[in-house]
C-alpha cells in the first residue's frame, strides 16, 4: 500500500421490498471507499497536482475496483456504476477531485465492468460522518433512467480535517418496479432528434 492510506470501508445493501411489492430479483447496492491523508495538506497553494495524482490515483483505482468486483462477484454482475470524492474541512475541493477525475483512477473500473458510459460523480466537502453520495447510471447507456440510483453511506471518523475520501459504487440492477421510461421516449415526445438532443 502507500503511506497516505488510513483505511478502506465497504458498504453492502440488499433491497428485498420496494413500496408494497417484493423486489424480484433483490437489488444490491455496493460501495467501497478509501480514506487517505491529503498529500497536499499543509503545503499552501500547490499549482501542479500531477505528481501526487500519478502516484496515488492508480493505486486507489486498482484497489477499490478489485474490492468492488470481489464484492459483486464479477464485473458482469454490475449494471450501474459511479464514483465520488469527499474532502475534509481543511482541504481544497480540488484535492478530492484530483484523485478521482483522472483516467488513472476511473479506467480500472470502466475496463473491469466493460463499460461504455462515463462514470457519474460527486465532489463534496464535509466533516467526519458526512454522507457520501455516489450517483449511479447504467454502465452502457446513460439515458436508461431505471439505473439512476445513489449509493449512500457515511464513515463515522472520516474524513478527518486533513483527509480525502475516494469512493466507487455499484448496483446489480435498476430500481425495483421502475416505470418512468427512459430519456429517449421523452425526446421523441417533444420532437427532438435522439441522436442530437441539443439540436446542434
Amino acid at each position: 500500500m502507500f503511506p497516505e492510506l488510513r483505511k478502506v470501508v465497504t458498504y453492502d445493501e440488499v433491497i428485498y421490498r420496494e413500496g408494497v411489492r417484493a423486489a424480484e430479483p433483490p437489488l444490491r447496492l455496493i460501495g467501497v471507499a478509501a480514506v487517505v491523508k491529503n498529500p497536499w495538506h499543509g503545503r499552501g497553494y500547490v499549482e501542479d497536482l500531477s505528481p501526487e495524482i500519478n502516484r496515488i490515483a492508480p493505486l486507489l483505482g486498482k484497489m477499490l475496483t478489485d474490492m468492488l468486483i470481489g464484492l459483486a462477484g464479477s464485473g458482469d454482475a454490475i449494471e450501474a456504476y459511479g464514483k465520488a470524492a469527499m474532502a475534509g474541512t481543511d482541504c481544497e475541493l480540488e484535492h478530492g477531485s484530483a484523485l478521482i477525475h483522472t483516467l488513472r483512477f476511473g479506467n480500472f473500473y470502466r475496463e473491469a465492468v466493460g463499460a461504455k458510459t462515463y462514470l457519474g460523480f460527486t465532489n463534496s466537502r464535509g466533516p467526519a460522518n458526512t454522507q457520501i453520495q455516489i450517483p449511479l447510471m447504467d454502465k452502457h447507456d446513460s439515458g436508461r433512467r431505471s439505473h439512476y440510483l445513489t449509493v449512500q453511506f457515511s464513515i463515522p471518523d472520516a474524513p478527518g480535517h486533513d483527509e480525502l475520501v475516494a469512493a466507487l459504487g455499484a448496483s446489480t440492477g435498476g430500481r425495483p418496479h421502475h416505470r418512468i421510461g427512459d430519456r429517449y421516449a421523452d425526446l421523441k415526445s417533444i420532437g427532438r432528434d435522439i441522436e442530437n438532443p441539443a439540436g446542434v
